[in-house]
């Protein structure tokens, strides 16, 4: 995997380093492309498909279809309910992902894996994520010897938080003045404690949660989050993800303390998503703002 760059931005009078791995491939970026490295750089003779589940746009199950489509396996996917809409018109990650050979369940039991099953569980948390995680940390502990700071905060949106913690554990590891802080946006800071204890104990090796001031549901659409999007891209030039980002930047803004060091944003892609996500905020905001 190439490594990604790192640009330098002003943000509402603040410097800001933004990690691009939404650039690190057209088809596999992000925090997907890190967390699923591993089953790119191994062999697996035994697995012929592939089992997931999950919502039915989430940018785990396009990232995993992209990687059965590379390593020739079929995939599974599982989900609860699937609208009668998206099912008609499909669009965003859903799309794509049937497009790289998908095979979508829906309303059914997760079955069992058998020794020819690779199994994934939802939004890509597990122990191996762990592998591609370490090289991103490597990549910013370079980045960090060559700017010359002492210190660094890394600040990332959660949604199973694996991608979070497993850098925070590297930095433990190998630079214990690297800070990582996250917000959760699928569920509260309970849920996303509870993510972090499924895949490491010592809570001494968690990132540190920010609570937002206000409550948001996940997926649910807000004025400031699509105000905050526009501006980034307008001044940043950069786009980011509409279903996290915003989460992400409005509670990183409210916590003025973590500038007092050098800060690190890392953009995690899921830019696909952005296609049903963009068409809902421009038919009930565009107007307004």
């Amino acid at each position: 995997m190439k490594k990604s760059l790192i640009e330098t931005k002003e943000f509402y009078n603040r410097t800001i380093y933004i990690k691009r791995d939404d650039l690190l491939s057209k088809e596999f970026s992000g925090n997907k492309a890190r967390k699923f490295h591993y089953f790119l750089e191994n062999e697996f003779p035994n697995v012929k498909r592939v089992i997931s589940y999950g919502s039915s746009q989430s940018n785990a199950m396009y990232s995993i279809s992209v990687l059965a489509k590379l390593r020739g396996w079929r995939f599974d996917y599982y989900v609860k309910h699937l609208s009668s809409y998206l099912e008609e018109n499909p669009h965003g990650n859903y799309k794509y992902a049937l497009k790289n050979g998908m095979k979508i369940h829906v309303g059914q039991t997760v079955p069992t894996p058998t020794k020819s099953d690779l199994f994934l569980e939802e939004g890509g948390r597990q122990k191996e994520a762990e592998y591609g995680l370490k090289i991103l940390a490597k990549e910013i502990l370079e980045w960090k010897e060559e700017q010359g700071f002492k210190e660094l905060n890394i600040f990332l949106p959660s949604g199973t938080g694996t991608t979070a913690l497993f850098l925070q554990k590297a930095f433990c590891q190998f630079s214990p003045n690297c800070s990582v802080y996250t917000v959760p946006c699928v569920g509260d800071e309970l849920y996303l404690k509870k993510q972090f204890l499924m895949l490491e104990e010592d809570e001494r090796l968690h990132p540190k949660i920010l609570i937002p001031t206000k409550k948001r549901h996940f997926g649910k659409l807000y004025r400031d989050s699509y105000k905050i999007w526009l501006e980034l891209q307008d001044k940043m030039g950069i786009e980011f993800d509409l279903l996290y980002d915003p989460q992400g930047w409005i509670t990183l803004l409210e916590n003025p303390q973590i500038f007092e060091k050098p800060t690190l944003y890392i953009h995690q892609g899921g830019l696909i998503g952005n296609e049903s996500m963009l068409a809902r905020y421009k038919r009930k905001y565009s107007e307004d703002i």
